[in-house]
């Protein structure tokens, strides 16, 4: 990892107000403390990845048993900030007007463009369409305990957005992770039908 590297800031942004709700300012400000960071500021640009994973393993070692549930909510509220703040309306409109498939493809392409944002200095690539299998390899913030996947925060984003403009009722499953010792974390994005 190059120290240069650098992730969007609402994988920390939006992990503050989670932790504050659910654990408390005390423990969360325990939490960055222990992980060598420093609170960003609301207007945060482009943060050092290696503060922003050092931060998501200081919360799956401390708390294991809520880790996953706040990754997760901390990865919806870092979806609802990218279809409020970054997909401009003209295009969320173009997506869900479109047959399913089509959406799909093009919201993947948009994730695809923007993808250093949430992946650092992973390597995203879109493995299959059908079912819809979103990879980031190297993920610099798969972190956990190596027995399950553990990226919920990236399979709640994913879902959020797909669901928000694509499929309304679907599951995203991690089927492989970097924490468990696989070269890359795959996230399977499945519509019901």
């Amino acid at each position: 990892m190059d120290s240069a590297d650098r992730i969007g800031p609402n994988a920390l942004l939006q992990l503050v107000p989670v932790l504050d709700r659910s654990l408390g300012i005390a423990e969360r400000a325990a939490l960055f403390a222990r992980a060598g960071v420093p609170l960003p500021p609301p207007d945060a640009g482009m943060w050092p990845e290696a503060e922003v994973a050092r931060l998501h393993r200081a919360v799956v070692q401390a708390r294991p048993d809520l880790a996953p549930g706040l990754m997760r909510a901390a990865g919806l509220a870092t979806a609802d900030c990218i279809l409020a703040n970054r997909i401009p309306h003209p295009a969320k409109t173009l997506i869900g007007a479109l047959p399913a498939t089509l959406g799909a493809r093009l919201l993947t392409a948009a994730i695809g463009k923007h993808a250093w944002t949430f992946a650092g200095s992973g390597r995203f690539h879109v493995a299959r369409h059908r079912p819809l299998t979103l990879v980031i390899a190297a993920n610099p913030l798969a972190c956990g305990a190596g027995d399950a996947p553990s990226c919920h925060w990236h399979a709640a984003v994913f879902e959020r957005l797909y669901a928000t403009l694509v499929w309304p009722r679907l599951s995203v499953s991690e089927t492989s992770c970097c924490a468990c010792g696989d070269g890359a974390c795959r996230f399977e994005v499945l519509p019901e039908v």
